[in-house]
Parts: structure tokens; C-alpha cells; sequence
């Protein structure tokens, strides 16, 4: 995929993703450390992203002294009682090569699956002035021990809400991207 933005409003915009109105599930970013490389440049930054992300229906449906519910209540589950979800990123801008690497894996319930994010922005081959091309990859893997019925359907709901949110995110930050730009870009014209 690619943005219409330099690679450089690309980063800076990154800053800016959250919150948005298409991404209303996530509610908080606190970032952890940044640290700068002095030989090479790049800059790391850690941060613990805070959201709201309801468990699948049917897993909020098991039934009370079901196979299953013993299952979760003796792995120490916590799937019914909060919505709270946090995500470790980390990042990696590297200004000499013009890349931003960023993963993210979920901390929460992540004995139950973990979902690792990988996104990888670059400036364009075409036009690297103007574009910027990323890359998306997750992995996602369902760590419960029970019935591999029940694992492949977790990794099934899983999969499709991280393309949910995956569609959100690239709106949302479509939209900051645009405000931050393109809103700047139109109040300096009208200004000269």
C-alpha cells in the first residue's frame, strides 16, 4: 500500500495517529523511552498503547460448569470481566535509510493469543519525494490449550478484527495525515 504524503510526514504523522475518530477503540498512548543512537541516528520509541476490545461473543457465552469454563477458569482467564486491552509498539526510525519500522504485540491476554504487528514505511521507488509505500504483516496464534476447534475458531475471530482495526488505523491515519498536511499546505496558499 501507499500514501499520498512524503516519507517524512509519514513519521511525523505516526506521532499524531491516536486518538481518531475511526479508531475509537484505542483510548490511550503513553510513551515508555526514546532514545536516540548516536552513531547511526535512529531513533527507538517504546509505547503501551491503552484500549477497549470487547472477547468474542461466543467465548462470553460459555456456559458455567461447561468443559470449556473450567478450562479457562483453571488457566486464570480473565476474558469476562474487562474490555481494558494494552499493546506494547516499538518503533525504529532510521533517517539515513528513510525506513520506520514498527511492531506491536498485545500484552493483555496474550497466555490466551498474541497477535504480532509488523509495519514497514519506506519513501517510494516511483516517486520517493512525494509517496511513501508500507508494508503490514500480523501473526496471530492462539496459545490456548484446549480443543483445536476452539484454538482455530479464537485465530479466526482474531484474524478478522485485526483486519477491522488494520482498515481503521489506515483511515484514521489517512485522516491525520490530512489534517496535518494538507490543512497547512491550503492555509499557505491563501496566505500569499
Amino acid at each position: 500500500s501507499f500514501s499520498s504524503h512524503p516519507w517524512s510526514h509519514v513519521v511525523i504523522g505516526m506521532w499524531h495517529k491516536y486518538p481518531n475518530p475511526h479508531c475509537t477503540h484505542v483510548l490511550t498512548v503513553d510513551v515508555l523511552d526514546r532514545s536516540v543512537d548516536p552513531e547511526t541516528g535512529v531513533v527507538r520509541t517504546e509505547r503501551i498503547l491503552g484500549c477497549k476490545q470487547k472477547a468474542p461473543s461466543w467465548i462470553t457465552k460459555v456456559r458455567p460448569g461447561s468443559r470449556v469454563f473450567c478450562v479457562l477458569l483453571l488457566t486464570n482467564l480473565q476474558l469476562f470481566g474487562t474490555e481494558d486491552a494494552y499493546v506494547r509498539e516499538v518503533s525504529f526510525i532510521d533517517p539515513r535509510t528513510q525506513t520506520m519500522d514498527v511492531t506491536s504485540v498485545n500484552l493483555s491476554l496474550s497466555q490466551v493469543a498474541t497477535c504480532y504487528e509488523r509495519i514497514l514505511y519506506r519513501p517510494s521507488p516511483i516517486n520517493p519525494r512525494e509517496n511513501t509505500v508500507f508494508s503490514q504483516t500480523a501473526e496471530i496464534q492462539a496459545r490456548m490449550h484446549l480443543w483445536r476447534t476452539v484454538s482455530d475458531r479464537l485465530e479466526k475471530w482474531l484474524a478478522e478484527r485485526f483486519e477491522q482495526n488494520a482498515l481503521k488505523g489506515k483511515l484514521g491515519f489517512s485522516d491525520v495525515l490530512r489534517s496535518l498536511w494538507e490543512n497547512n499546505e491550503s492555509q499557505r496558499m491563501h496566505l500569499q
